[in-house]
């Protein structure tokens, strides 16, 4: 069961990230908030590109690296700006939207069949977002809808994970054709090469930004690695759908240390909503 542990690993390590970045980096923009993570991650990030073997390569794993790259940068800065303006319980139990979208997209797509249980489990990733806003229901019942689209980091945690569901297809088709920590390692340090070419053109960015807070940006870079790294060897040792529901316990984490770092209210109603998405995370993934 080391796969379980190292899910479980690679969750808490995406909750504390997420929890620090908010405390710590909220002051900066979005992109200097996402160049933190990966920055101070560079170190183990190299040392594991050179001990980790190198499988042989083909067109298709760079062509997937290409196409995703701009997608994940997109992504990571719709991340970072969701929990900079919104509170982490209302934003990150919408990754659980990811497994959803994969799901629906597949069935568009590529003409999966969807399954009963699939389709319950997106009732429950759906039902579950209503329920964290449950306490809007006095005004109208449709009222926690609408306050999913007032509040910016909900709606930009939902666009984050609609992204998420094609790097994660275009991610898969990378692992196939290479191995999961060797590709979880590169597809890293690229999106990190990206950011690093761009950040000149991108207004607001300052390289003195990220030396602010050493002690809390190595946490985070260290944090990042050991996601990187449990996450990578996790899914090379059990079926990529068992690991990733796991690791979206990182939901339940985030609203947890949401409550008790930041103090944010209705912890409760919000818990019980991820816990029912992260079911609906659960009955995907295991649909036949």
């Amino acid at each position: 069961m080391a796969w379980l542990l190292l899910a479980l690993t690679a969750a808490l390590a995406t909750a504390v990230v997420d929890t620090l970045s908010k405390k710590f980096f909220s002051d900066l923009t979005a992109f200097e908030m996402g160049l933190i993570r990966l920055v101070y991650a560079l170190p183990c990030l190299v040392a594991g590109f050179v001990l980790i073997p190198r499988p042989e390569l083909d067109a298709v794993f760079w062509t997937c690296i290409a196409v995703g790259l701009p997608l994940e940068v997109t992504a990571l800065l719709c991340y970072m700006r969701a929990i900079k303006v919104s509170p982490l319980s209302l934003t990150v139990p919408f990754l659980a939207f990811t497994p959803a979208f994969v799901i629906l997209t597949g069935y568009l797509f590529l003409g999966e069949t969807l399954s009963l249980q699939g389709i319950l489990g997106i009732a429950l990733v759906v039902v579950g977002s209503y329920v964290l806003n449950l306490s809007h229901a006095r005004e109208r019942w449709l009222a926690p809808i609408f306050a999913v689209f007032r509040e910016q980091g909900s709606w930009l945690m939902l666009l984050t994970s609609f992204i998420f569901s094609f790097t994660a297809t275009l991610g898969k088709v990378a692992i196939l054709h290479s191995s999961p920590p060797f590709f979880g390692v590169t597809y890293f340090l690229c999106v990190l090469g990206l950011m690093l070419l761009i950040s000149p053109a991108v207004p607001g960015v300052r390289a003195a930004h990220l030396f602010l807070r050493p002690g809390p940006a190595m946490i985070i870079g260290l944090s990042t690695a050991v996601m990187v790294f449990s996450h990578t060897y996790a899914i090379s040792l059990v079926e990529a759908a068992y690991m990733l529901s796991i690791k979206r316990t990182s939901l339940l984490f985030g609203v947890i240390l949401g409550g008790l770092v930041f103090r944010e209210v209705r912890i409760r109603e919000r818990l019980l909503g991820a816990f029912i998405m992260l079911t609906g995370v659960f009955l995907i993934a295991l649909s036949p």
